[in-house]
């Protein structure tokens, strides 16, 4: 009971900020999945790598609710989208490879340093040189393979990643946000498939498939797709500068939650 409590309310907490800040939702997801498992009796081992792997599947059903609603509104950057979804796809594949190689500690402390950077860039009052565009089809390229290989470690939608990056690049806070959530459904679906090879045949819970815990699935997914239409209209209504502290102000508290438990 205690873990449906705690996946429900996890799910609509996921859904609003999925939405509105097209970030998938894993940012939270994963560290209070870690938590959740860790009250559940998961073996030490699997436990981080069964929270990024569970919260991958999740923003797969996240991401195509979010993508509906920020297409809708003609939001989404589609030339940024074609260029970056083929190698973000084959990043995110590869990462669940490279996870499963990695030692819990390691990839913990890993995905918190990196959301404690991100957080501080995004909290700073930094502003990108206004002369610059995206770069040229290879840089863009190598872009998109990075976003992917770092989101699918961490079991973010990309939105971590691929948001300051177009912020870097003057993409506008707003058009990012909906573009990063257009690209999270390629991400997560290959990145949970790359999840689920790696950990075939690996038992160590029942109801798992590979890496992913199937009943925090189904409870998360359930309410982050009623909760993301949500968060994108708050998208729209926010102003950019005020959505930007806010992303980098949830990012610092995962961030500190997270190596506080990994230390």
């Amino acid at each position: 009971m205690d873990m449906i409590i705690a996946c429900s309310a996890l799910g609509i907490v996921a859904g609003i900020l999925a939405g509105m800040l097209g970030i998938g939702g894993g940012v939270v997801i994963v560290p209070a999945l870690v938590l959740i498992l860790s009250a559940q009796d998961f073996p030490s081992e699997f436990i981080v790598i069964t929270a990024v792997a569970t919260s991958l599947c999740t923003i797969i059903f996240t991401s195509i609710s979010a993508a509906r609603a920020q297409i809708k509104r003609k939001a989404v950057d589609w030339n940024i989208f074609r260029l970056w979804a083929p190698t973000v796809v084959v990043g995110s594949f590869l990462s669940g490879f490279i996870a499963a190689r990695l030692p819990a500690a390691v990839l913990e402390i890993g995905i918190a340093v990196f959301l404690l950077v991100i957080s501080l860039i995004m909290l700073s009052r930094w502003v990108p040189d206004p002369a610059r565009t995206m770069p040229g089809k290879a840089g863009t390229t190598g872009l998109g393979l990075f976003s992917g290989v770092l989101s699918g470690l961490a079991g973010i939608g990309g939105g971590n990643v691929m948001v300051p990056l177009m912020v870097f690049f003057n993409v506008p806070m707003q058009r990012a946000v909906a573009t990063s959530s257009t690209l999270g459904f390629p991400l997560a679906l290959v990145g949970t498939a790359g999840y689920i090879i790696s950990g075939w045949g690996v038992e160590f819970k029942p109801w798992t498939l590979g890496y992913v815990y199937l009943p925090a699935v189904g409870l998360i997914a359930f309410f982050t797709v009623l909760m993301a239409p949500m968060g994108v209209a708050l998208s729209h209504r926010i102003p950019a500068a005020t959505l930007k502290r806010c992303f980098g102000g949830l990012l610092l508290i995962v961030a500190g939650r997270m190596l506080l438990t990994a230390l």
